[in-house]
C-alpha cells in the first residue's frame, strides 16, 4: 500500500460531512520551500564566503594556485552535501504535505514520519495574510480566534515564523498564492453569510502588514 493510500479522500482524515465540498487542494513548491523555510540561498552564501575566505587568505599567505585548490577541495563537497541534504528534506515536506480549502474549512495534512492533518474551521479563523514572492507563491499565515492553539513545534515548517507564544498555521509556497489567497475569501465569506459578515467590523486585522496582506472576512 502506497503512503496516504488509507485516506478516505486524499488529504483528509475521513470522508466530508454532507453538503461541504472540495474547493481547492495543493501542495507547497518544493524548490520555494526548501529556499525558504531552509534559507538555502543564506546557506550556499555562507559556504561561498567561506570558500573564497580561505582562497583569498592563503594567495595572500603566498600559496600557489594548486595549494589553494588542494586547501579547499573538503569545503567544496561538504557545501554540497549540505545544501543538498536540506533540499531533499524540503522535498519530502512538499512531498507529503496537502493543503485542502473546503467550504467550510481548512486542512493541513503535514509530516514526513509522522503524518497530522490539523482541521481549521473558519469560524475559528480571525485573519488571513498573504505574501507574496517573485515565483508566483505565497505564503497564507492564519491567525486564530480566541484561545485556540496548535503548538509551533508541531506546525513547523507549516508556521508563520517567530510567532512562538501565538503560533500561526500558514499554507507555505502555495504555487499561485494570490488566487488561492482570493479563493480562500470568497469561501469564508459565503460561509458566514450575510447577516454574520453584518454583524462583523467593518474592518479585520490582517496576519501580515497591510502591504503584504489581504485581509478576508469583511475587510473592504
Amino acid at each position: 500500500m502506497k503512503e496516504h493510500d488509507d485516506e478516505p479522500v486524499p488529504g483528509l482524515p475521513e470522508l466530508p460531512p454532507a453538503g461541504e465540498r472540495i474547493l481547492w487542494q495543493g501542495a507547497p513548491r518544493w524548490q520555494s520551500l526548501a529556499r525558504r523555510a531552509f534559507h538555502l540561498g543564506n546557506l550556499a552564501i555562507y559556504f561561498g564566503a567561506l570558500i573564497a575566505w580561505r582562497a583569498g587568505t592563503l594567495f595572500y599567505d603566498g600559496a600557489s594556485a594548486i595549494q589553494v585548490l588542494q586547501s579547499i577541495a573538503w569545503l567544496v563537497p561538504l557545501a554540497l552535501a549540505a545544501i543538498g541534504i536540506l533540499a531533499f528534506i524540503g522535498w519530502l515536506m512538499a512531498r507529503t504535505t496537502l493543503y485542502t480549502i473546503t467550504s467550510r474549512r481548512i486542512v493541513m495534512r503535514v509530516g514526513v514520519v509522522l503524518t497530522v492533518s490539523f482541521n481549521i474551521p473558519f469560524n475559528t479563523i480571525a485573519s488571513a495574510g498573504l505574501r507574496k514572492y517573485d515565483d508566483g507563491t505565497g505564503d497564507m499565515p492564519i491567525a486564530l480566534a480566541g484561545e485556540d492553539r496548535i503548538s509551533y513545534l508541531h506546525l513547523w515548517p507549516h508556521a508563520r515564523p517567530w510567532r512562538v507564544a501565538r503560533p500561526q498555521p500558514m499554507l507555505r509556497a502555495v504555487p499561485d498564492g494570490v488566487a488561492v489567497s482570493e479563493l480562500l475569501t470568497r469561501a469564508v465569506q459565503a460561509a458566514e453569510g450575510p447577516a454574520v459578515r453584518q454583524a462583523r467590523p467593518s474592518s479585520v486585522e490582517a496576519a501580515l502588514p497591510a502591504s503584504e496582506a489581504r485581509p478576508f472576512a469583511a475587510a473592504q
